[in-house]
């Protein structure tokens, strides 16, 4: 099978050891699994046939990528693989035709030829190790004027086991974090000292792990691999562990796919709670919303105390495109404007959303409408008593006679309670009788 490639690993280094990127570059891993096991990841490797190109720019044109494969200890009678690209990065195509290896204990998979690649097109091609013999053992793979160079180590046993040794974190928000366990164990019956811990591709890191760590025969340690992603797209990339003298002991694959970061939007964007009286409260419905990836709300605040947020209980995942409800209150404590913000953070690092909100408290004033029928006698006006005690005393509120049987008080106050009667006054100024009482409650 060819496949076409743009870009899709991470870039190469010649400082990761042992398995190296063990993981076929066309195969489409789909898996709910945090780990997979190695023989899920790796294809079988054919026998190396030999290799050469047409064209006679071919030599200048191509290249490998990474230009040198290190597979580290690979227990004799075993086999090991690693990928490879082969690159067009001329400006015109390249036929590809054969393929050849230097040496026995290395051998190619590689598409059905003669293939032909387009200017910055590229074939995966995936190199086996499998050692006869104990030993440090070298090649190369020939690329007509470009080569691929191969090197392991042949063991009769490892030096180091690792569990998994392989990690697919799947799909990660880009700025979030996903990290997953790992343990290594000593195989050998001498202690193994690891120098040197490295790890490639981007955003892939390692946690808990200080070297140098020695461990003693059958002795493990645990630390964890971690994937950060910065942008969205799949990062391939291994951690390698080295003794002092720079040889490989392990390899671990490492595969994840960063996506775009999610973004929590509101709705609506603002909130007016209008006129609300000192002492009550207006009520708003909002609504946040997850897109790009599912997000968790793990906080809200409002920048006035005179704002609340309720209706939402956190932490509250969201779906990516769904939506969650919450509940704004504005409860004023003073006559005049207010103003604020209420924020809404995520697990994401840097994902927030804000909502204006508004309003304007009143002060709440009571009144007491009174109302009498008018005296039997002929009477010039009327006076208007009130007191805070039934029956009396009484003060007259009125400042001059009242020629209506109706009067409007606007100067009693909340929580308190009014006694009223009425006098009715005649031509020659004498006032009647009280009327009777009336009491009037004031919330």
């Amino acid at each position: 099978m060819f496949t076409r490639y743009v870009s899709l690993t991470a870039p190469y280094t010649n400082d990761i050891v042992d398995t190296g990127f063990r993981m076929l570059m066309e195969l489409n891993v789909v898996t709910s699994n945090q780990f997979c096991s190695r023989s899920a990841l790796f294809a079988f490797l054919a026998a190396a046939v030999s290799i050469s190109f047409s064209g006679t720019a071919a030599a200048t044109q191509l290249s490998v990528n990474p230009g040198v494969l290190n597979f580290g200890e690979v227990v004799v009678g075993t086999t090991e693989t690693l990928p490879a690209k082969v690159v067009n990065s001329g400006s015109t195509i390249v036929t590809v035709s054969s393929i050849a290896s230097s040496r026995a204990h290395y051998s190619v998979q590689h598409p059905t030829l003669p293939v032909k690649l387009l200017p910055g097109e590229s074939m995966a091609i995936t190199v086996a190790f499998r050692p006869a013999v104990t030993g440090w053992t070298s090649g190369e793979i020939a690329i007509n004027g470009a080569s691929l160079k191969i090197m392991g180590i042949g063991q009769s046993r490892k030096s180091l086991y690792a569990t998994p040794d392989s990690i697919v974190f799947g799909s990660v928000s880009a700025g979030s974090s996903m990290s997953s366990a790992v343990v290594i164990r000593n195989g050998r019956n001498s202690p193994v000292t690891i120098a040197k811990a490295v790890t490639t591709g981007s955003g892939f890191s390692v946690r808990g792990l200080s070297v140098p760590v020695t461990l003693i025969p059958g002795q493990s340690f645990t630390f964890k691999i971690a994937f950060s992603p910065t942008s969205s797209g799949t990062v391939w990339g291994e951690f390698g562990a080295k003794n002092s003298s720079g040889q490989g002991l392990l390899g671990i694959v490492l595969v994840g796919t960063g996506r775009a970061a999610g973004k929590l939007g509101v709705s609506p964007s603002s909130l007016s709670f209008g006129t609300v009286t000192v002492g009550s409260k207006e009520s708003k419905t909002g609504k946040l919303t997850a897109t790009g990836s599912s997000l968790t709300v793990n906080s809200d605040a409002a920048t006035s105390s005179e704002f609340a947020i309720s209706g939402i209980s956190l932490p509250a995942k969201i779906p990516a495109g769904q939506s969650a409800s919450y509940k704004a209150t504005f409860a004023p404590k003073m006559g005049g404007a207010a103003s604020g913000k209420l924020t809404f953070k995520t697990t994401t690092a840097g994902t927030t959303a804000t909502v204006s909100v508004s309003g304007s408290g009143v002060k709440q004033t009571h009144t007491v409408d009174l109302s009498w029928h008018p005296s039997t006698s002929r009477v010039l006006g009327y006076n208007i008593y009130r007191g805070t005690t039934s029956g009396g005393p009484y003060s007259k509120l009125n400042s001059r006679l009242d020629v209506h049987t109706r009067y409007l008080d606007k100067t009693v106050s909340a929580g308190h309670t009014y006694y009223y009667v009425t006098r009715a006054v005649n031509s020659s100024g004498r006032e009647s009788k009280h009327s009777n009482q009336a009491q009037a409650v004031i919330p």
